[in-house]
């Protein structure tokens, strides 16, 4: 029986925090592990360069990735798990050429995510404007039926479902038609970044935008340098730990990340904590716990070994070539670049 395809990328030129393993590293490793689906992750070092990059350290950054979810719990002996490169599969771009001709300008220019990033900028790339057409081939190479995204990515899947409608329409059955947003959501939850807060400013989501960093935990962080952020995390003066994230958005935060970090319902730490009056030693309590988590979260990154892992990017690399060749040359058979002889290309 053929799996259900989840796909997703993970960019490599980011530093995930705490948020994000929580958010999206967890929740994908948790389905790699039930063996229900079939699941691709890529590096979509491509698209990295749509947004201002050090170049230099692009290589290095695509292993550190790969290695975090390693780190995470990504079962990289399980046959139903790929991981691979963007760059290192030419389908990509070359699907990506032959969509561009069969997607409107007009189409591109109204994708929110392009008018946001390209806004009072002189130099706006050709890179960023054809990101969403990248991003479907990414998934229409593979048979995707599932992609983890946010509401950020929501039109750009909307635009995937489009753009393959429209081909299948015109030259047959080539393409699966990623399942809605709704049903995404019906799967991996709406809200898949849990939505933890800046430690800081407990109104606004934890980013690594955030260019102190003071409000943010990431994982490489030093275990007492994240004890410090958590002991000055903003809480209030109503001294009653309490979830209320409307009134009480600092504790609500911290309440959550102590029911992540501990793997139980919010109403179970509530209740632990039912009564406590004195932020300060819950702080206390729950630096120690981050801390606890960063310090057995490293130790496992380190321990990574980076021969096995190089093996299965070029195992599953070698795999993912024939299957985006594969689907490449039916499109390409469909457009007219390539005569059919005897059923095959």
């Amino acid at each position: 029986m053929i799996k259900p395809v989840i796909l997703t990328g993970i960019r490599s030129n980011e530093e995930p925090q705490i948020g994000n393993y929580f958010g999206a590293m967890k929740p994908l490793i948790d389905m790699a592990n039930s063996d229900n689906y079939a699941v691709n992750i890529f590096v979509p070092d491509l698209h990295s360069f749509t947004t201002e990059i050090d170049y230099s350290s692009l290589h290095e950054q695509t292993m550190g990735t790969l290695k975090k979810f390693v780190a995470a719990g990504l079962p990289i002996d399980n046959p139903n798990v790929s991981i691979y490169r963007q760059s290192y599969i030419p389908a990509h771009s070359e699907m990506t050429i032959i969509l561009n001709n069969f997607t409107g300008f007009g189409e591109m220019s109204r994708m929110t995510q392009f008018k946001d990033k390209s806004e009072g900028k002189d130099n706006v790339t050709v890179g960023l404007f054809d990101y969403p057409v990248l991003m479907a081939a990414d998934i229409l190479l593979y048979d995707a039926n599932y992609i983890p995204v946010g509401d950020d990515q929501s039109q750009h899947l909307e635009f995937t479902r489009d753009i393959s409608t429209r081909m299948n329409n015109r030259f047959g059955e080539i393409f699966t038609v990623p399942e809605p947003v709704k049903k995404q959501h019906e799967l991996f939850g709406k809200d898949q970044g849990l939505r933890i807060k800046d430690l800081q400013n407990p109104l606004k989501k934890m980013s690594k935008s955030d260019l102190s960093g003071k409000g943010v935990i990431f994982l490489s962080d030093d275990p007492e340098v994240a004890i410090k952020k958590v002991m000055s995390a903003t809480t209030d003066n109503l001294a009653n730990i309490n979830h209320n994230p409307q009134n009480q958005p600092g504790i609500s935060n911290l309440l959550q990340i102590y029911s992540l970090l501990k793997g139980q319902e919010l109403d179970v730490t509530l209740n632990e904590f039912k009564g406590h009056k004195q932020y300060g030693d819950f702080k206390k309590t729950l630096a120690e716990l981050v801390s606890e988590f960063l310090g057995d979260f490293q130790t496992k990154l380190a321990d990574v070994d980076e021969e096995t892992l190089i093996k299965k990017l070029e195992s599953s690399e070698e795999s993912m070539n024939l299957i985006a060749k594969s689907k490449l040359e039916k499109v390409q058979v469909a457009v007219g670049l390539r005569k059919v002889i005897n059923g095959n290309s």
